[in-house]
């Protein structure tokens, strides 16, 4: 059953860029939660300039980082090990890497109004095939531009 209504739930905070060794430096952010994509959290970088850094990480994978060493490769997340209301996020790319702490109860109020809207196991029932097709199309349409034509 696919649900014809759209929710987005946003939720703007902080997080702490780990910086050593001088102190952390504290990153506007925007978390982000669309019905029509329901696997997935968006995290809307704002460092403050004109620039913005956008992530899609699996709802799940964020919720069982709240308890425990989880993902691997360009994300990872977990409690701190010497403070467990801290949850450390490590994002990576081939060129730069950001290590992020942020608290684990703002994280967990965050999730949990999400899952209230769409619960674990319950995502499938959202996704619509034409959506998810229009976006693999495309996806598959800016692949076959050249870089230049690339927005």
């Amino acid at each position: 059953m696919v649900r014809n209504h759209r929710l987005i739930i946003r939720f703007g905070t902080i997080f702490d860029l780990a910086t050593p060794p001088v102190a952390s430096t504290p990153i506007q952010l925007e978390l982000r939660y669309d019905t029509r994509d329901p696997y997935a959290v968006g995290m809307i970088f704002n460092p403050g300039r004109n620039s913005r850094a956008h992530w899609m990480i699996a709802r799940d994978l964020l919720s069982a980082g709240l308890v425990s060493r989880s993902g691997e490769g360009n994300v990872r997340i977990s409690p701190r090990p010497d403070n467990p209301e801290l949850v450390v996020i490590a994002l990576t790319t081939p060129s730069v890497q950001g290590v992020f702490e942020t608290r684990a109860d703002v994280l967990a109020r965050f999730l949990n109004d999400t899952y209230a809207v769409i619960a674990s196991g319950d995502e499938h029932r959202w996704l619509s095939v034409d959506d998810v097709l229009s976006k693999v199309l495309l996806n598959d349409q800016r692949n076959d531009r050249s870089p230049a034509e690339h927005d």
